[in-house]
């Protein structure tokens, strides 16, 4: 498709939908902007980008004749696909993209591409770490908070993409094709939005969708899912294992990373000498470890990196000290999944707060994974009552309700003693109480901070 001859509506006037816009722009394509809120202030938007002031915008609905209008639409990424909005202009032939394939369109260079439920900030950014000890010019973008499309202009043939991948993200990609692409796991996670476990699954895998058999594939071997997957590919394939030695492919086994290459295996480093906790976190590492291999990246280079590399802001990040109590945000820990890797690095008695957004999740395996480390469990917002029932239900006694953040952290030192952990992992998202994970982990460590000793 040739944008130049094309109207594109960007729909969404968060970040993504900036980024789009300020991308089209400067291509000289032209462009109009929508947003479903018909009362909102567009001076606001224009402090983000006064480049937008010379952008048509529309506010509220739209109708049939300016839906007409368009050719293509840049959804943002967090406008559902099957709205009946967005069902309506696929039904009229318009062509559905997302940031993702707006900035593929326009990016030259190499590109890794990296998802899955858990773990992809924190892979994304020690891959991103690794390609900048080699190579000069490297990317780090996506849903780890740079719009790929902010970058995507400044590109050139000698430049380096990592990006993290969401699965919403993944919804509208059609031309997309990285030279590495990586699925670190699936377990359920934005079921409210996917509607199913085999959709999401599919959505995930999607990320292989245009990759032939010169472009390679990284997955969690321990995945049965991935594992089943990898074994149809007609990409080349690097498995990764945190549970058994593989005959090709990175693992763990005794407190090393191997890597093996037809049965023969060489160290690659020692789990101590990391400054990441937790099995989750080595599972991320060999995956940037598989990465960077797949780019030429030689390991040596690869290992300078690994010695020096710390958690990921709101990932299981140690914040302070308070009367012999550590505190740890692990805002980021979004589903219960994640969660579960939240308390299986803790290696003290923990009280954790949890609860949040109900993105219709379950927490049976989030409660079993308290393994008797779990003091007390500190609940707030929409799913306090919903998770307190579950603990309940798996004779987990030991549950309070919190009307405020501010009270539940507060709750939690007020009966911690020396030795103890307090660990922000809501198993839940946000929205409702805080408008993304990051501001929910950046309140909780002020509030820390500023606790008296």
């Amino acid at each position: 498709m040739n944008l130049a001859e094309k109207n594109v509506l960007v729909v969404g006037t968060g970040i993504s939908g900036i980024a789009a816009c300020e991308l089209l722009l400067d291509k000289k394509i032209r462009v109009t902007l929508f947003d479903g809120n018909k009362d909102l202030d567009l001076e606001k938007v224009y402090e983000k980008s006064e480049k937008l002031r010379t952008v048509p915008v529309i506010l509220g609905d739209l109708t049939e004749e300016q839906m007409d209008q368009f050719d293509v639409t840049v959804l943002s990424p967090g406008v559902p696909t099957d709205i009946p909005m967005v069902n309506r202009m696929r039904e009229k032939g318009i062509a559905i993209w997302g940031e993702i394939e707006l900035a593929y369109y326009f990016s030259k260079g190499r590109i890794a591409a990296i998802t899955g439920t858990n773990g992809k900030t924190t892979t994304t950014a020690l891959t991103g770490e690794i390609m900048k000890n080699y190579y000069k010019d490297v990317k780090v973008v996506g849903n780890i908070g740079i719009p790929y499309t902010s970058v995507a202009a400044d590109t050139t043939d000698e430049t380096v993409t990592v990006a993290e991948i969401s699965s919403f993200q993944l919804e509208t990609i059609h031309e997309f094709k990285p030279e590495v692409s990586a699925i670190l796991n699936i377990t359920p996670d934005h079921l409210n939005r996917h509607h199913t476990m085999e959709c999401y699954i599919r959505t995930k895998e999607d990320i292989t969708r245009n990759q032939g058999k010169d472009e390679t594939c990284v997955l969690n071997y321990e995945d049965e899912v991935l594992r089943k997957f990898g074994e149809g590919l007609k990409t080349n394939v690097i498995f990764f294992s945190s549970k058994r030695a593989l005959e090709n492919g990175f693992y763990l086994s005794d407190e090393n990373i191997y890597y093996a290459k037809n049965g023969e295996a060489s160290l690659v480093i020692n789990i101590h000498e990391l400054n990441l906790l937790g099995n989750h976190n080595y599972e991320n590492v060999m995956a940037a470890c598989a990465i960077a291999t797949a780019f030429g990246v030689p390991m040596d280079k690869i290992v300078e990196v690994l010695k020096t590399f710390t958690a990921v802001e709101h990932r299981i990040e140690y914040v302070c000290e308070k009367r012999g109590v550590k505190f740890y945000n692990d805002s980021k820990g979004t589903n219960p999944d994640a969660a579960i890797q939240g308390i299986r690095a803790m290696n003290r008695p923990t009280w954790l707060i949890g609860g949040g957004y109900d993105k219709q999740s379950e927490y049976d395996e989030w409660i079993e994974a308290f393994d008797g480390k779990v003091k007390g469990l500190v609940l707030i917002g929409q799913t306090r009552e919903k998770i307190a029932e579950c603990a309940k239900k798996h004779g987990f006694e030991d549950v309070v309700l919190c009307d405020t953040f501010e009270e539940a952290i507060m709750y939690c030192y007020d009966h911690s003693v020396s030795g103890d952990a307090v660990l922000l992992s809501p198993a839940c998202a946000s929205w409702g109480m805080f408008p993304n994970y990051e501001e929910r982990g950046r309140i909780f460590k002020d509030i820390v901070r500023g606790l008296k000793e």
